[in-house]
């Protein structure tokens, strides 16, 4: 049985690449996303084995759609495409439950070595990255978990990306009231109160992209 893979990042041209790269080892790519949302709707209706995502997408990234999609879909591996090696960015992904952890400059040479290694249930991270994240991150030290709920990540997300409250309610499927809410929380929480200060914050912890 051919591996079944969903596949997720908002550059068409880097979706095809990978797609060509998957089916030449007899992958089947069962469908496309474009952003972190509808991977997880399609996940959740498709059930693949592993689903590839972008860490940067927009409305919702990477790692916060793999988070969504361990939950909707369990049997379903993740493996998260990124620019980044830094420590905070893998340790995040390997606490929302990310299987596989691949540099795009690697992924060329690398993925199909990380389709199958997630999909017999191991973790797969590119070389590159440190053993020693690996450590601190099962030692559970040095890195101070996200205080942010799930859905305070996706409302930070989307005011980072300029969004108004009303196109945040309109996005969440919420009323403008509960966008408005969220915000404030948000806000009281990190003890942030501009949206300038918000966007700083959501670059450093890689909600979104600088």
């Amino acid at each position: 049985m051919p591996l079944r893979i969903l596949l997720a990042d908002d550059h068409l041209i880097v979706r095809q690449g990978l797609k060509t790269l998957l089916e030449q080892e007899q992958c089947t790519v069962v469908a496309e996303a474009s952003d972190g949302r509808e991977a997880i709707q399609l996940a959740q209706k498709l059930r693949p084995d592993v689903a590839v995502l972008d860490l940067a997408m927009p409305l919702l990234n990477g790692l916060d759609a793999a988070r969504e999609i361990v939950k909707v879909s369990p049997e379903t591996r993740t493996i998260l495409l990124t620019m980044h090696t830094e420590d905070p960015y893998v340790v995040e992904a390997l606490r929302a439950g990310v299987r596989g952890y691949l540099l795009k400059t690697q992924a060329a040479s690398d993925l199909m070595q990380a389709v199958r290694e997630v999909s017999r249930g191991a973790v797969y991270l590119s070389p590159g990255i440190s053993g020693a994240i690996v450590d601190a991150y099962l030692a559970k030290t040095d890195f101070p978990p996200d205080p942010l709920t799930p859905r305070e990540r996706e409302v930070l997300q989307l005011v980072a990306e300029g969004k108004t409250t009303k196109e945040v309610a309109s996005i969440l499927g919420v009323s403008v009231k509960t966008a408005e809410s969220h915000r404030t929380r948000l806000m009281e929480k990190l003890d942030i109160h501009d949206t300038a200060g918000l966007v700083r914050y959501a670059i450093r912890r890689g909600v979104v992209q600088p």
